[in-house]
């Protein structure tokens, strides 16, 4: 009896240690698959700023109650903006004490700007869970450790436990900032490939007749495609044959470049890609080629550069230099053929309408890469069916997305990587987008300033970039120039900012005050006085580089910037060295005498 009831005992004490561990591990589960979907609902938040302004990263964030209800969300607009901690913190109120945040990536929008973290301690989180740690290696982990050392408690997705939930949401965070990624990883921009081709794969009739394939719903789905990159590249074929325009159409603030790649500049001298009042237009040829159309295409305000070798790939980290995330191909099948041998097309979307033209000679939209098995064939990875219209979409990718952990170069390779990453000890430091080491000395970083008027009152500016664009039309007695001067004002961030500046000044060059080239120098040295005097983590970052040359790195811009090859005036630099020096020699001097602290 008593070997009985020990064994009794025993498998009741079994039972419920397995039930015990099945409670745990349901919990545990549940658990994993609350966060996950927060984190999913993250990344679609962040998805919701593609395209609106860039480049920048997408981030978004969802405030939680211990019950598991929504208290608050936001998402990152664009660099400059109010980031999505900030907003989703606002939105919770006092819901936020002891609430958990979902971030889809780990904050860091500008360096040396930690007004994320701040909204999450101080709104009294105390777990934070994270999709995935930030792809840039001078940023990546910083948040997490700040978050830590105020003693939040921080899960990083897939760290700590592997499953198939937990794949499918970190792979949502990894696809909403795909273009970041590939940037942190590679010389070139995220780039996609877009055709249309009939269901026996012709993207053209026999003629090269190509209006239209797809559905008017397959051309809209373009639209939001082009809505969503940083520029649309064709090749000089398809601007002779079908004289594309290249809009978005999509009724947002952002417009994509328009890039044209043509060797021979075997261009018509009239085509609607030369009409820059709206987007502009970059052609891009080979050193050397038609002089005569070049100087054509300068005269019309179309953007020429040249390379000593023309190919995709050379053409695909140059933009890279220029801070381009992603870019779109709509090219023919020839320069298709090429960009995807030279390795720099990741993702493709294909639209199969269903339709039979037929014809030996028609295009297809890829030519030859040369493969004669079909063992050679490139598979698309994470392929998806999505039927549009009457048309099939395909899409899917060619080469994986990496993992957000770069291989961290040596110091003698790093400059050779990426410019922007040259240690302190260089002599020379570069500065560019926001998320560069030393982003925050650019006129785009994300820091308010308060500067007089011309009645002598104070109005507070989003960013420098606003201040600037917006006193090109100030004191013009015109209402197109004074409502100009309060949608720039207005503008969510200093990349539209910026658009509407540029735009407004090619459009009505009449518009902007006569003496503007005479001051504008000094427009941007007062606004950039007072956003380092009132911001002293800034203004330690600026004197930080004592020793140092200061190089603005947009290799286009050669007024403010350095350069492609050094040939730039860089005197964004010059000014930022200008008023390093004026903050050493004055040290004790608050330096506000044209701007408000905050």
């Amino acid at each position: 009896m008593a070997f009985s009831l020990g064994i009794s005992c025993f498998r009741s004490s079994l039972i419920t240690c397995n039930a015990i561990a099945n409670y745990n591990s349901n919990n545990i589960y549940h658990s994993h698959s609350k966060d996950t979907a927060f984190i999913r609902r993250a990344a679609e938040l962040a998805d919701m700023s593609a395209g609106l302004s860039s480049p920048h990263p997408n981030f978004g964030c969802v405030i939680t109650t211990a019950s598991g209800n929504v208290a608050g969300e936001g998402y990152l607009y664009a660099q400059g903006t109010r980031p999505a901690e900030v907003q989703a913190a606002e939105a919770a109120g006092g819901w936020s004490k002891g609430a958990t945040a979902y971030l889809n990536m780990e904050p860091g929008d500008c360096h040396g700007d930690h007004t994320a973290v701040s909204a999450l301690v101080e709104a009294g989180i105390t777990r934070v869970v994270v999709g995935i740690r930030h792809p840039l290696r001078h940023l990546q982990g910083n948040s997490i450790r700040a978050l830590r050392s105020q003693g939040l408690q921080v899960d990083v997705l897939g760290e700590d436990l592997q499953s198939k939930i937990v794949e499918e949401a970190r792979k949502s965070c990894l696809l909403v900032n795909a273009p970041l990624i590939h940037r942190a990883t590679s010389r070139v921009p995220f780039s996609t490939l877009k055709y249309a081709m009939t269901l026996d794969g012709k993207i053209a009739a026999t003629t090269g007749h190509a209006a239209w394939i797809s559905s008017r719903k397959s051309r809209e789905r373009v639209f939001e495609l082009r809505g969503r990159s940083d520029a649309v590249i064709v090749g000089g074929n398809t601007v002779r044959k079908d004289n594309p325009r290249l809009t978005a159409r999509h009724g947002g603030g952002h417009m994509p470049m328009r890039i044209v790649m043509s060797q021979t500049l075997n261009l018509p001298e009239e085509a609607n890609l030369w009409d820059i009042s709206d987007v502009p237009t970059i052609v891009v040829t080979q050193r050397g080629a038609r002089r005569s159309f070049q100087k054509l295409l300068a005269s019309k305000g179309v953007e020429v550069v040249e390379f000593d070798v023309l190919n995709p790939r050379e053409v695909m980290e140059y933009f890279h230099d220029r801070g381009y995330l992603s870019i779109l191909w709509e090219c023919g099948g020839t320069l298709a053929a090429s960009a995807i041998s030279a390795g720099v097309i990741h993702k493709v979307f294909a639209f199969v309408a269903p339709k039979i033209i037929g014809g030996k000679n028609a295009p297809s939209p890829v030519a030859e890469l040369g493969m004669v098995e079909m063992s050679q064939a490139l598979d698309l990875i994470d392929f998806h069916y999505e039927q549009v219209g009457p048309d099939m979409l395909i899409s899917g990718f060619l080469h994986p997305i990496p993992e957000p952990t770069p291989v961290i170069p040596s110091e003698e390779e790093t400059f050779a990587i990426d410019p922007t990453v040259i240690p302190y000890e260089s002599s020379i430091i570069f500065f560019y987008k926001t998320w560069d080491p030393y982003g925050a000395l650019s006129n785009f970083s994300p820091h308010p300033i308060q500067m007089l008027d011309d009645n002598g009152n104070y109005a507070t500016w989003t960013t420098v970039e606003h201040y600037y664009q917006a006193h090109k039309f100030l004191g013009v007695n015109d209402p197109v120039a004074k409502d100009c001067i309060e949608k720039i004002k207005s503008a969510k961030s200093p990349e539209e900012a910026a658009r509407m500046g540029r735009s407004m000044q090619r459009r009505h060059p009449d518009l902007v005050r006569p003496d503007w080239e005479n001051i504008k120098i000094d427009v941007m040295y007062r606004a950039l006085k007072c956003k380092f005097s009132t911001y002293p983590h800034l203004k330690s970052m600026l004197l930080s580089t004592v020793g140092s040359v200061l190089v603005e790195a947009s290799p286009h811009d050669l007024f403010w910037g350095g350069g492609r090859e050094g040939e730039g005036l860089n005197y964004l630099g010059r000014l930022l060295m200008k008023l390093r020096s004026e903050f050493l020699g004055d040290s004790s001097t608050s330096s506000e005498s044209n701007c408000l602290a905050l």
